[in-house]
C-alpha cells in the first residue's frame, strides 16, 4: 500500500513539473511596446517624466472622426484632410499623455509643412488624456496590445487599400509608429520614431516594407544608447535601412510642454523628419 501511495505521489510530482514546463513554453514573451508600457509601473520611470506645462492649441481645420475597428468596436481620431484628393496618409501617434493639444498642434504643423497629405492623429487611449505623470503611467499600462492593433488596423481600413501610409510617433507613440508600419505591410512608405521602444525581433523587422528614421536621445535612461545600438544592429541583420539621429538631449526633448524641452535638438530632428517624409509622401 505504501509503495502504491509513493508511486502515486511521484506521478503527481512528475505531472506537476510537466505542466509547469508546458505552461512556461506557452507563456508569450512581452512585445516591445508591452515591455515599454511595463516600465510605467516603476517609480524611476515615472519620476523621469516631469509633469507637462500647460499647453493650449485651437485648430480651425482639424476635426474629430470616428471609424470602425476590426474588434467590433469604434475608435476616435483627429483628422486633417488634404485639400485635394490624395492617397498619401500620415498616421501620428501620441506620447504617453494621450491625444492632447500638443499632439494636435504637431499633427497640424506636419500637415501644413508636408503639403497635400492626409494626417490622422490616432487615439490609442480611447479618449483618455493625462495632465500628470501618474495618470499617464496608468493609461499607458492599461493599453491592451490587441486593442491598440485594432485601432491601427481600423485607421488603415479608413484610409483604404490604395493608401500610401507613413507613420510618426513620440515616446509611447514612437514604439507604436514602428508597429503601425509593420501592420501596414506593403502600404507603408515611411516610419519616423521619436525616442520610442524599437521592435527587437529580427524576423519581424524583416517584414518592414519601408525604411525607418529614428530620432533618439543620448541621455534617455530607458531607450538608451545600448537599446538604440541593438536596434541598429537588428535592422542591419534584417537587411533594412535605419536613418539614425542621436542628440545630446533627454527623453521627451521634442515636446515644448516638457520641462526638459531642447529647442536645438527639436529643430534639427524636425528638419530631418520633414525632409524624410517629403521624399516619401
Amino acid at each position: 500500500m505504501k509503495k502504491l501511495i509513493l508511486s502515486f505521489m511521484l506521478f503527481l510530482g512528475c505531472y506537476a513539473v510537466m505542466a509547469q514546463s508546458k505552461m512556461a513554453c506557452c507563456i508569450k514573451k512581452p512585445g516591445a511596446t508591452q515591455q515599454f508600457a511595463m516600465l510605467a509601473s516603476t517609480e524611476t520611470f515615472r519620476r523621469a517624466h516631469l509633469n507637462p506645462k500647460r499647453y493650449h492649441f485651437q485648430s480651425s481645420i482639424g476635426k474629430v472622426i470616428t471609424y470602425k475597428t476590426p474588434d467590433g468596436s469604434q475608435a476616435n481620431a483627429w483628422e486633417l484632410k488634404a485639400k485635394k484628393p490624395t492617397q498619401n496618409y500620415l498616421l501620428v501617434i501620441h506620447e504617453w499623455y494621450g491625444l492632447n493639444d500638443f499632439i494636435k498642434h504637431e499633427a497640424e504643423k506636419l500637415y501644413n509643412d508636408l503639403g497635400n497629405v492626409n494626417v490622422i492623429a490616432l487615439d490609442l487611449y480611447d479618449g483618455k488624456v493625462a495632465d500628470n505623470r501618474n495618470d499617464a503611467g496608468k493609461y499607458m499600462q492599461a493599453v491592451k496590445e490587441e486593442r491598440a492593433q485594432a485601432i491601427i488596423k481600423g485607421a488603415l481600413a479608413y484610409a483604404g487599400p490604395k493608401a500610401r501610409i507613413g507613420t510618426l510617433g513620440w515616446c509611447f507613440g514612437g514604439g507604436w509608429s514602428l508597429q503601425s508600419a509593420l501592420l501596414a505591410g506593403k502600404q507603408n512608405v515611411a516610419c519616423v520614431m521619436y525616442y520610442g521602444m524599437p521592435e527587437q525581433e529580427v524576423a519581424k523587422l524583416k517584414t518592414l516594407h519601408a525604411d525607418v528614421l529614428g530620432n533618439f536621445a543620448n541621455k534617455d535612461q530607458f531607450i538608451n544608447t545600448k537599446v538604440v545600438a541593438q536596434f541598429k544592429e537588428n535592422m542591419e541583420k534584417a537587411g533594412k535601412t535605419l536613418y539614425l539621429h542621436q542628440y545630446d538631449a533627454d527623453h521627451g526633448f521634442a515636446n515644448p510642454s516638457n520641462p526638459i524641452y531642447n529647442s536645438e535638438a527639436t529643430k534639427e530632428a524636425y528638419s530631418y523628419t520633414l525632409a524624410y517624409l517629403k521624399k516619401r509622401l
